[in-house]
């Protein structure tokens, strides 16, 4: 069963996330955070992994905590979703374009968690939303799933665009990686015999 379930509580938030790994990409998204929100459903449905995300946060003071916690969560779930890691391809990227946008990011479902950034933004907000929370966002999901993830946006003016490019191909990466390889569906990927 490679489905999780999180209920994560703090003086700050309130987030319940289920995942199932082996999905659709059926989501159920309800942060508060409009554009996080279409965000993540881009996650969800890129990915194929169903996704219910409820979160309750401080948003009277800014978006920081609850989508940062929001990563944590997922980040754990997917970890715990993942078990052993038996049968996992492991590895996963995508170079993926949408208009004059183009974002890489390639992953490791490693157990040894690493984020290299390479965005650049060139507005502080897209709407309401701070840019600077998509990395916290990315951090947050690569500490707490145990991946090694690198992230570069190559070019691009449209702050939507490049938040949207850079969600869409972590969806992508994670896609591949989680994926079941039906040559070594009984191994753990990787000559230790652990992940």
């Amino acid at each position: 069963m490679r489905k999780a379930k999180l209920d994560r509580k703090t003086n700050e938030t309130e987030i319940a996330v289920a995942i199932d790994l082996d999905g659709n990409g059926v989501r159920q998204i309800e942060t508060g955070v409009g554009f996080f929100d279409h965000m993540l459903d881009q996650l969800s449905r890129h990915s194929l992994i169903d996704m219910a995300i409820h979160a309750r946060g401080d948003l009277e003071i800014d978006d920081h905590h609850t989508v940062e916690d929001v990563g944590i969560a997922i980040g754990q779930a997917l970890k715990d979703a993942l078990g052993d890691k038996k049968g996992i391809v492991r590895y996963g990227s995508c170079d993926l374009v949408m208009d004059g946008t183009r974002s890489t990011v390639a992953l490791d479902v490693s157990g040894r968690p690493f984020l290299v950034w390479r965005v650049q933004f060139t507005s502080p907000t897209i709407g309401t939303f701070d840019t600077e929370l998509v990395r916290e966002f990315f951090q947050a999901i690569a500490i707490n799933a145990g991946i090694t993830l690198h992230a570069e946006t190559h070019y691009g003016d449209n702050n939507h665009h490049i938040a949207e490019s850079l969600f869409k191909a972590l969806a992508r990466a994670l896609r591949q990686a989680v994926e079941i390889d039906p040559r070594a569906a009984d191994q753990v990927p990787s000559t230790k015999g652990v992940l």
